[in-house]
Formats: structure tokens, C-alpha cells, sequence
């Protein structure tokens, strides 16, 4: 069974309605793949996934452990408006090869390659893992949580989120962390040397630091709190440090 699902979105109002809601600007959709996110109004992390235009209908790429909170939350917002939200029969491969006919770039990274949506799902056995702690970008349900902020989890540099485009559910909180706010934790890469769960508490000096994540060879990601972050720290019996990047 896939790991994603695939939802449609039709009606006159679709557009309007994620406009909305969601963290980016939809009518970038006509242009290509769109990443987004949906937030509770106190400005945290509910799922994130990507938007596409199929004919007037707007497809919507999400984790599929997150579906069907996500459709059970758009439809409590959906109130009056002309938008009816299904489940389609589609699925998504991805590779970071040649493009398949008819495949979108995914928006968060080049390196993170491409997304095709048809009738069959996989990818082409690219270690996005590798790919991902080499360009700081959280997976869904790992890095990002509930308890996610999205600018502390990179959501800006992955093109999550466009702050010019107006309101949506959450805006608020996050444009005043983008402006009026210095962030005080954030999403790193660091070294690691040794093996810890994701999840294992980074610590430095007998305090705790932040979590650590996903880890790739001699490289991870963490979640750290910027005035503790030092050269060296550990996660379990694994000594972690700092990089350049993060």
C-alpha cells in the first residue's frame, strides 16, 4: 500500500477555500508543484503536502497516515463553500533520474528530484534519506510534528510558504515569527559519530539541547535550541556536532 494518498478537490470554490488555509500561495499551482502546509491558528505544524492542478479540480499529495485528519479538517472548514474532497485512485512515483513524461520538480529541493502522478507509485531507490539531511529538509512525521513551528523546521527555504500572498489559518503567529521574532530553535545538520535512534535527547553539559532525527552515515538532523548548540554534544553514546549548514 502507498504511502501517500492522493485527494481531489473540485468545485467553483476550490481554489478560494485552500487560499485560505493553507501556507503558500495556490495559484502557483498553474505554474507547477506547489508545497504547503496546514496549521492550527495558534500557528503549529498539522500536515504538509503538495498541490497540483488537474484541470479545475486541484490534487493534493499528502502522507497517508495524515489523509484522513486532513480531510476531517478541511471539511470543518469547508462550511458554505461549492468544494467536494474525495479520495482518488491516483498515486505518485518519484526518482531523482531523467523526469518521467509528464513529471513535476519537486519544489522543496533540485536535489529532491521529481513526482509523477498516475496509475502506479514507487520511486527509483534514491537514498532520500542521504538526500534530505544533506539539504536540512524534514520528512513528515519525523522532523515535522505536531509540536512543529514551520519557520523553526525550514518550512521558508523549502518554498513552503509565501508571505505576501494574505491570510490563512495560522498566518498570523507565523509572520510575526518571520518579523517581529528572533528564533531561538531551529532544524540542523550536525556530525555524528555512532548510532542513535531518532528521537534520543541531544544534551551538552548536563542540559538538553534538542532531539535528534534522522540520521545518514556520519550526518543528521536535529532540532536544537540555538543558545545551547555547541561543537560538542552527545545523543545517547553518540557524539554529535555542529556543521557549517543547518
Amino acid at each position: 500500500m502507498s504511502q501517500r494518498r492522493i485527494l481531489r478537490l473540485s468545485g467553483p470554490d476550490t481554489r478560494t477555500f485552500l487560499q485560505g488555509l493553507v501556507t503558500n500561495d495556490v495559484d502557483k499551482i498553474d505554474q507547477g508543484l506547489v508545497y504547503a502546509a496546514l496549521l492550527t491558528p495558534q500557528g503549529k505544524y498539522l500536515a504538509d503536502f503538495f498541490l497540483l492542478a488537474d484541470g479545475a479540480d486541484v490534487l493534493l499529495d499528502v502522507a497517508a497516515d495524515l489523509s484522513e485528519g486532513l480531510v476531517k479538517r478541511l471539511s470543518m472548514y469547508r462550511l458554505r463553500a461549492k468544494v467536494e474532497i474525495s479520495t482518488s485512485d491516483l498515486d505518485v512515483r518519484r526518482g531523482t533520474g531523467e523526469a518521467l513524461e509528464k513529471a513535476l520538480s519537486d519544489p522543496r529541493h533540485p536535489d529532491m528530484g521529481w513526482r509523477l502522478y498516475g496509475d502506479e507509485g514507487g520511486d527509483d531507490g534514491s537514498d532520500w534519506d542521504a538526500i534530505r539531511v544533506a539539504h536540512c529538509i524534514p520528512e513528515t512525521g519525523v522532523e515535522l510534528t505536531t509540536d512543529s513551528f514551520i519557520l523553526e523546521i525550514g518550512f521558508e527555504a523549502l518554498n513552503g510558504v509565501d508571505f505576501r500572498k494574505g491570510c490563512y489559518v495560522g498566518q498570523e503567529v507565523t509572520a510575526r515569527m518571520k518579523h517581529k521574532t528572533t528564533l531561538r530553535k531551529g532544524l540542523y545538520q550536525v556530525e555524528i559519530d555512532g548510532q542513535a535512534t531518532p528521537g534520543t535527547e541531544v544534551t551538552a553539559g548536563g542540559k538538553t539541547v534538542g532531539t535528534l532525527f534522522t540520521q545518514s552515515g556520519h550526518r543528521a538532523l536535529a532540532y536544537l535550541r540555538y543558545d545551547r548548540a555547541t561543537k560538542d554534544m552527545s545523543a545517547g553514546e553518540a557524539t554529535v556536532r555542529l556543521t557549517n549548514q543547518g
